[in-house]
């Protein structure tokens, strides 16, 4: 009887040290994310080895859109009301493989650190998904309210972060006079960030944002959340090697659309 008491007492232990290891994991992780959530704007975090650095973007307002194209039309103000965070550059082609597998590419010779490109916005949201999986975390494409917000990073300059567009970003391989790019994508974070701390964003590759795309800006939100309508054609931002675009310039493509421009940044929600 006192052998069984002990084996049933040692079983007890076992069983109480098993549960607190158990409640003291979510605790850490916890902690991690409400450290997370708790920076200051412009810090940068990562979830994991593969996971792209993410810049945590203030919450604010802005006035979206320009006079340049009615698609730009209305200029409207935005206000978000929460923090978020985007980030530091576009998902490069390392990050695409260790999560994908493959690399859609068509710049394979420019490296691991160069953005992926001929990605579609349901390639895109295929990579989220599997990231999401990984990480447990809520990654997802910025809204386009969010993408302009943050491109513009409290300033009102033609192009993401600057004026000039040879330290914008890389541009202009198709157009004359020519401009940097050399007819490739280049390297991440070789051109200077914008005031938040942010890489590319004119430039390079056009960016997926997660709205569905409409002609302008009447009855667009105003809380910086995505604009969802039929799904036809999404929203891409920001420009490429081809072409250099400006800030408010705005796109529409097909959400299986796959070309040498076309990349995405990634968003997330935090706590």
């Amino acid at each position: 009887m006192k052998v069984s008491r002990i084996i049933l007492l040692a079983l007890a232990l076992i069983s109480l040290q098993a549960y607190a290891k158990d409640v003291r994991k979510p605790a850490a992780k916890d902690a991690k994310e409400s450290g997370i959530a708790n920076m200051a704007p412009g810090k940068i975090f990562k979830d994991c080895d593969d996971c792209p650095e993410m810049v945590v973007i203030p919450a604010g307002s802005f006035d979206m859109g320009s006079d340049n194209d009615p698609s730009e039309q209305p200029i409207h103000r935005v206000t978000l009301n929460r923090a978020f965070a985007l980030g530091k550059t576009e998902v490069t082609q390392g990050q695409w493989k260790a999560i994908m597998g493959d690399n859609p590419s068509k710049f394979t010779a420019c490296g691991d650190n160069c953005p992926v490109d001929q990605v579609s916005w349901d390639d895109a949201k295929a990579f989220i998904e599997k990231l999401n999986a990984k990480t447990g975390k809520q990654y997802r494409l910025p809204s386009e309210a969010e993408w302009e917000y943050a491109c513009r990073a409290g300033a009102r300059q033609e192009y993401c972060g600057s004026d000039n567009p040879d330290s914008a970003g890389w541009y202009g391989a198709l157009a004359t006079p020519a401009g940097n790019s050399e007819k490739t994508t280049n390297p991440v974070a070789t051109k200077a960030a914008n005031a938040w701390g942010l890489h590319d964003m004119s430039g390079n590759v056009w960016e997926w944002v997660e709205d569905s795309y409409h002609d302008n800006y009447n009855g667009a939100p105003a809380d910086g959340s995505a604009w969802q309508g039929d799904g036809a054609l999404r929203v891409p931002r920001g420009g490429s090697w081809s072409y250099l675009q400006r800030a408010a310039k705005r796109g529409g493509s097909e959400p299986d659309f796959r070309y040498s421009t076309i990349g995405f940044r990634l968003a997330r929600t935090l706590p």
